[in-house]
């Protein structure tokens, strides 16, 4: 099913941040390169330091979610001999309690990129949210190994898995991009590779 969206099929946007781990490994130019390389267009980006709303705004969460994903948690503490002193809610709750120490500790790099599928492409190109399931190739699978695992072992930590890419079609692109960005600091512009990713004909090719 085609995502809903008023924009130009080659024209679609998404959202990425570089998360702090990912700029305190020095790895935004290896990223950014991943993304540039495949053809998809950066079209804004800045490096900031994130504000708890922002965060709160961007991970928004239901209860549905908190009680489904704080489940998971409490289980793996119960098989792991480790205190239970939470409803399993709670311990869902922590996870974007987590989220939110994390991406605050340091700074971000808030990018969007456009270009055809790009939703689907930046997420084949990042890899699984847990790293250690991201397979071979993908920038999670190959710079980091951290795992759901691991975070519940150590008190419900966030994941650092270097990056977010939006998870979605193309209305979850925009009610992130809206976070993040303002209308003006998108910039509308052409590279000359468009001209090969999208020219049906490759006319002028030769000369």
């Amino acid at each position: 099913m085609q995502p809903t969206t008023h924009a130009h099929p080659k024209k679609e946007r998404t959202l990425v941040l570089i998360k702090p781990d990912g700029v305190q490994r020095s790895l935004m130019g290896e990223i950014i390169s991943r993304f540039e390389r495949v053809g998809v267009k950066l079209v804004a980006m800045k490096f900031i330091n994130v504000t708890e709303e922002q965060c709160w705004a961007h991970y928004k969460k239901d209860d549905a979610w908190f009680l489904k994903k704080g489940t998971g948690i409490y289980e793996n503490r119960k098989t792991l001999n480790l205190p239970l002193d939470k409803e399993p809610i709670e311990y869902g709750r922590d996870i974007i309690r987590a989220i939110v120490k994390y991406m605050t500790s340091g700074p971000v790099v808030a990018m969007i990129w456009e270009g055809a599928h790009v939703v689907q492409v930046v997420k084949k190109l990042t890899g699984a949210t847990d790293p250690v399931n991201s397979d071979v190739g993908t920038i999670r699978g190959d710079y980091t190994f951290d795992s759901y695992f691991l975070c519940d072992v150590e008190e419900s930590r966030a994941m650092r898995n270097l990056l977010h890419c939006t998870d979605g079609d193309q209305v979850e692109a925009q009610r992130e991009i809206d976070i993040w960005f303002k209308p003006e600091e998108i910039i509308n512009y052409r590279l000359v590779q468009e001209e090969i990713l999208y020219d049906v004909n490759l006319d002028g090719a030769l000369e």
